[in-house]
């Protein structure tokens, strides 16, 4: 075979390429696994520190190199996922594909900084919202609904976009519970550091919004236990579809359980309902200014809400756990931060 003009550089220089690659990946498995084993003894036989960082945390003096661990004792997680998101870019092009991802997934981000999470982690097409301090509970629900909002209309254009479009929209579960932060990854290569946060808030969201589907938020048990309290989370306004009517304010809450989730807290809740039209936007600005009572509700209607806990005896046992718990939490974090002081 006659290669062309410069076609023997480009075999020699092909084959440079392929003797350095092969050269450059060359592993050492065994050494590799022993040192990994070695460090994993050291890491059980040398255990960090903790520190409790409740009202003084900052995910930017995370430790990175130390073996020291932040931690918090109350955090709620919000996970979205987009439905079906790995058959969106069937029959449609690379251009309309990422315009979908983008205008759903930022979307979600954007009303998660703006109901003051304080921390966000875009995972492909999803992500999480973090929230500790201040009325966490209520920025988290509210963050959770108002997704469940955006994610309606974003389903609604994207079927008048693309007819064919699969159904979609986002999948939301949140969940709370005390967290261990620490950056992990390689020292001095910050492209292979992430910020970790061990503990059940951020995996019991993700397997109670891999249960659900985009019409229905569901919630964990404790963070039903925060905010069943509250009249403008837990009950209607009254409206149909944005409309007025004059009915009775109704229970919107119904129970629900967890089955991907093995402890008490698969006694969680269901919403299906998104802001009203007319009402939403004063009900999501009450519950952040730290209103509860409503003296449209009815009786018959609280009632409804007392029953939700105890519907079951596995129920209203569970409940009594969380709440020993709680305690036993809270009297922790008073002697740690006692010893702190």
């Amino acid at each position: 075979m006659n290669l062309p003009r410069g076609g023997n550089q480009a075999v020699r220089a092909l084959t440079r390429l392929r003797n350095w690659w092969g050269n450059s990946m060359k592993v050492e498995l065994a050494q590799l696994l022993e040192t990994l084993s070695d460090r994993v003894q050291t890491k059980f036989e040398v255990q960090p520190q903790v520190t409790l960082k409740d009202g003084s945390f900052d995910v930017d003096a995370l430790p990175v190199d130390a073996p020291h661990w932040h931690r918090l004792s109350d955090v709620v997680a919000v996970v979205f996922d987009l439905k079906s998101s790995t058959n969106l870019e069937k029959g449609r092009s690379p251009r309309s594909t990422a315009s979908i991802y983008d205008a759903g997934v930022v979307g979600a981000v954007r009303i998660l900084d703006k109901l003051g999470a304080d921390f966000v982690d875009i995972q492909g097409d999803g992500g999480f919202g973090l929230f500790w301090g201040e009325r966490r509970y209520e920025r988290a629900v509210c963050a959770a609904i108002t997704i469940r909002t955006f994610s309606a209309d974003f389903t609604r254009q994207l079927k008048a976009k693309w007819k064919d479009a699969p159904t979609t929209g986002f999948k939301i579960g949140v969940a709370s519970g005390p967290v261990l932060a620490k950056v992990l990854g390689l020292p001095r290569m910050k492209n292979l550091q992430e910020p970790v946060w061990a503990g059940r808030p951020v995996n019991y969201a993700a397997k109670a919004a891999q249960q659900t589907d985009p019409e229905h938020i569901l919630v964990t048990a404790s963070v039903w236990d925060q905010v069943e309290n509250n009249d403008y989370l837990a009950f209607s306004c009254g409206c149909s579809d944005g409309q007025a009517v004059g009915a009775s304010p109704s229970l919107l809450w119904t129970s629900y359980d967890l089955e991907k989730i093995p402890d008490d807290q698969r006694y969680g809740q269901s919403l299906k309902s998104e802001w009203c039209k007319l009402h939403g936007p004063d009900f999501l600005n009450a519950v952040l200014r730290g209103d509860t009572q409503r003296e449209d509700i009815t009786v018959e209607a609280r009632s409804q809400r007392t029953l939700l806990g105890s519907a079951t005896t596995e129920r209203i046992d569970a409940r009594k756990v969380r709440e020993h718990q709680r305690q036993v939490l809270l009297e922790e974090v008073r002697l740690a931060q006692r010893g702190q002081g």
